[in-house]
């Protein structure tokens, strides 16, 4: 974690914690996820499946791009909202390997893999969240 002062505050004495992303092991892990997901939705039907695919992988990214830009946050409360949405991101991630399963589209091993790792990186997720929120006093504001 560090410390920066806000050049775009209206006091020069706003300090905002700036959080280095790539020193937080959900955000490797979820980097991870979004590799793998990329790979696996590669291995798609080239028809039919297009939608799926797309979104599989968008889903898959967005938690990452959400863990990173909420590393820029003005409070830890912020950054506690934007963990939050990544917790989303990783349910509509495992939804939709759920579905490629009842359509067919991939191997069991494969979705069992990717699913299993999902689960790991919302756990994660789920546990920097809860060290953010236990950071925050009742003066810190949003």
């Amino acid at each position: 974690m560090k410390w920066d002062r806000d050049e775009s505050a209206e006091s020069p004495f706003i300090i905002r914690i700036v959080q280095n992303f790539r020193n937080l092991r959900a955000w490797r892990e979820a980097l991870s996820l979004a590799i793998n997901v990329r790979r696996a939705a590669n291995l798609f039907p080239r028809r039919g499946y297009t939608d799926l695919k797309s979104q599989l992988i968008r889903a898959a990214e967005s938690i990452v791009h959400t863990i990173v830009e909420g590393c820029g946050a003005a409070s830890q409360r912020e950054f506690a909202r934007f963990l939050e949405m990544s917790i989303k991101s990783t349910t509509e991630v495992e939804g939709q390997i759920l579905m490629s399963r009842a359509y067919g589209i991939l191997e069991d091993t494969h979705l069992r893999s990717l699913e299993e790792q999902t689960i790991n990186v919302r756990k994660s997720i789920i546990n920097l969240r809860k060290r953010v929120l236990e950071t925050i006093t009742d003066g810190d504001e949003d």
